[in-house]
């Protein structure tokens, strides 16, 4: 069974969040932090990983990512606290 992922990922100073989907976090990561990928992560330094979930279908990471997408800031970063309570980078430990 395939592993998927809903994941924010956040610049240092914690003021642009990203939210996408990857069936692979480590590797997805990385390309963050690379920055090899042209767009909106790479522009804000959306490097660090804060929040993830995992999900066991892609339709349903799809959905969750929209339903994500749709809430306000401040709901978004309740749900990242609540899991990630210091928004430290996830992607080190």
């Amino acid at each position: 069974m395939k592993t998927f992922y809903v994941y924010f990922v956040s610049n240092p100073n914690r003021t642009v969040l990203y939210i996408g989907v990857t069936n692979n976090l480590e590797r997805r990561v990385l390309e963050h932090k690379a920055k090899s990928i042209p767009g909106f992560t790479k522009k804000y330094n959306c490097v660090d990983l804060v929040y993830y979930e995992q999900v066991s279908d892609i339709k349903a990471a799809i959905q969750r990512e929209k339903q994500l997408k749709k809430w306000n800031r401040i709901k978004k970063l309740n749900l990242i606290k609540a899991f990630n309570p210091k928004l430290v980078d996830l992607s080190t430990r």
